[in-house]
């Protein structure tokens, strides 16, 4: 059955456009008034997509956004603005509002379906990866019934699953690569040492110290919830677009604990997760974002990932920059303790220097076309 995308704009000429570019995928319905689409949001079938105009003529499109997401019949059905307004503070407060995209008029039709096939997209896998949660998280509880041959083939689909949701984001940024394996491996590999040799071996338990590094691919998932015209910029972001692009670290932690409260497991690996989603651009010295975080209000698992993350983007190249050899890389980090990183994090980083060397080679972009191990 095709998809339905609920149109709600009072322009017939737009309307027209969105019909011809749609139509021929896609199902619609429209809505002329705020009122007559929120009615329409709510009829079954729902619509999986909502094209909302901000001036309508009974209601602006901003209160419209807010009713859907806080109406739980309504919340989980992705919406995209369309509008004129192109500033940063339009664009920002639509986002806040829970939107996940800003289409700028006059639409593009092939820009506009390609947005529409992207999110319908992105909704159907975190539907999947979110029925996914809710069985494995089922099915781990009954661990101890279950034959060790079992037991093993379920934690295999846990990883395959945390890797297959940290790639949504990846694939939206043509930039990152084997990004989430090298991070993932460098957060291993400080967490295993850690574990055995650091003040917190004795407080931290075996299985939570795995569950940092099996988390570590979900830490840019919030990026899934920028524009694109921000996130894939060929270049430097204006003060306005990375206060914008910040976003995604709160993004990322409200997707995380919003699946942890479906499946009401506070214990699980999404737990983790939503720490270093949040908290990975925290830094030791408390400047940071997005909360400010200083020394040990930041979780040890976003220290580790802050580490990581910062040493595969020094070693990566960009298109602001040029990718900085190993040696320069490991001294950027040297200088930032006690400032960007938590000092024993630090220590164990420079002890393991050359794994980190290691693993990079081992998952290199020029290697591998983002398979892991090329």
């Amino acid at each position: 059955m095709a998809k339905i995308i609920l149109l709600i704009d009072d322009d017939p000429a737009v309307l027209e456009t969105l019909n011809a570019c749609l139509r021929p995928t896609y199902q619609t319905r429209i809505a002329t008034r705020g009122q007559k689409g929120l009615d329409l949001a709510r009829m079954e079938p729902q619509p999986d997509l909502i094209l909302l105009d901000i001036e309508l003529p009974d209601i602006r499109g901003y209160a419209v956004c807010a009713a859907l997401k806080q109406d739980p019949l309504t919340a989980p059905i992705p919406v995209m603005f369309l509008s004129s307004h192109t500033d940063a503070v339009d664009i920002t407060h639509g986002l806040e509002l829970g939107a996940v995209d800003y289409v700028t008029k006059p639409v593009v039709p092939p820009i506009l379906l390609a947005r529409v096939q992207t999110h319908l997209r992105l909704r159907e896998a975190r539907d999947w990866l979110q029925d996914q949660n809710v069985h494995l998280e089922s099915l781990v509880s009954k661990r101890t019934r279950d034959l060790e041959a079992r037991t093993l083939e379920l934690q295999h689909s846990q990883d395959l699953t945390i890797f297959a949701l940290g790639s949504i984001a990846e694939t939206r940024d043509n930039e990152t690569g084997n990004h989430i394996y090298r991070t993932s491996a460098y957060v291993e590999v400080m967490a295993r040492r850690l574990a055995v040799h650091s003040s917190w071996q004795d407080s931290v338990a075996a299985n939570e110290w795995e569950m940092i590094w099996k988390s570590a691919p979900l830490h840019d998932i919030g990026k899934v919830g920028i524009p694109d015209h921000i996130l894939m910029k060929p270049g430097k972001l204006t003060p306005e677009e990375f206060e914008v692009m910040k976003r995604h670290a709160k993004l990322g932690y409200e997707a995380i604990r919003s699946a942890e409260k479906r499946v009401k497991s506070d214990g699980s690996f999404l737990r983790v997760a939503s720490e270093i989603a949040y908290g990975h651009h925290e830094r030791w010295d408390g400047s940071g974002y997005p909360q400010g975080l200083a020394g040990e209000e930041i979780p040890l698992s976003a220290r580790l990932m802050a580490l990581a993350d910062v040493y595969d983007a020094l070693i990566s190249k960009r298109v602001y920059k040029p990718e900085f050899p190993h040696p320069k890389a490991v001294e950027i980090i040297r200088e930032g303790r006690g400032s960007h990183f938590d000092p024993e994090v630090l220590d164990s980083f420079l002890e393991l220097a050359d794994e980190f060397r290691n693993i990079a080679a081992h998952f290199s972009d020029a290697r591998s076309e983002g398979a892991p191990g090329g």
